[in-house]
């Protein structure tokens, strides 16, 4: 190689360098940001009895269903960093109103909102003079899935509260939830004497709780 080839080489060589030394160093990406929970502060909310409530819907296959809102006497919510983390509730079986339209007309024997309401009251399914209340305490949150203990006609068993959604700013709360349980297990085994008619075992229950912070 001639000596005026090796100076042009060098002489490339040491520009490219220059060039990528002056060059714009790439920008590292931003992490994203995370949210934390941990140093969240535990807000107590009271629960507004006035405007919470528990839809119910009870079915007898082959015929017919009912349904009716329940409400609470007292209850309390906690949350945290925007998510239920505990809270119990207590529920006045006596104060059962119906909201579907499947009954006999006023003066018929059989079918009636006066007969079933009669009915549901009775032994044979809430018994109301000896249990007027149910309660729910929450033991566990997982996701949006509360665990916890139900009480009805002073039986006690583990039910679950799915498809949690919650509200919360600090002030007030809104939570709703589904739960479904089976009546037998609470003592509520009534059947049907009809042959082509079976009362279902599963009670469903949607939840809605308004509160304002303690």
């Amino acid at each position: 190689m001639t000596t005026l080839n090796r100076s042009l080489l060098i002489g490339t060589a040491s520009a490219m360098i220059a060039l990528a030394s002056c060059g714009t160093p790439e920008t590292p990406t931003p992490a994203a940001p995370t949210s934390d929970t941990s140093n969240a502060p535990e807000v107590v909310y009271n629960m507004d009895t006035a405007t919470s409530a528990v839809d119910w819907e009870g079915t007898m296959v082959g015929v017919k269903s009912h349904t009716g809102t329940l409400h609470f006497t007292t209850g309390e919510l906690t949350e945290k960093g925007g998510a239920l983390v505990g809270g119990s509730f207590t529920v006045d079986i006596r104060s059962y109103t119906f909201t579907d339209t499947n009954y006999a007309k006023p003066g018929s024997k059989q079918g009636t909102r006066q007969n079933l309401m009669g009915h549901l009251m009775s032994p044979d399914f809430f018994a109301v003079d000896s249990f007027p209340t149910a309660q729910f305490t929450i033991t566990s949150v997982s996701g949006n899935t509360a665990t916890g203990d139900m009480t009805i006609r002073g039986h006690k068993n583990t039910e679950k509260v799915e498809n949690i959604s919650i509200s919360a700013d600090g002030k007030t709360i809104q939570a709703t939830g589904d739960l479904t349980f089976n009546r037998q297990k609470y003592g509520v085994s009534w059947s049907s004497p009809m042959k082509d008619a079976v009362l279902s075992n599963d009670i469903v229950l949607k939840i809605v709780l308004k509160g304002t912070a303690k």
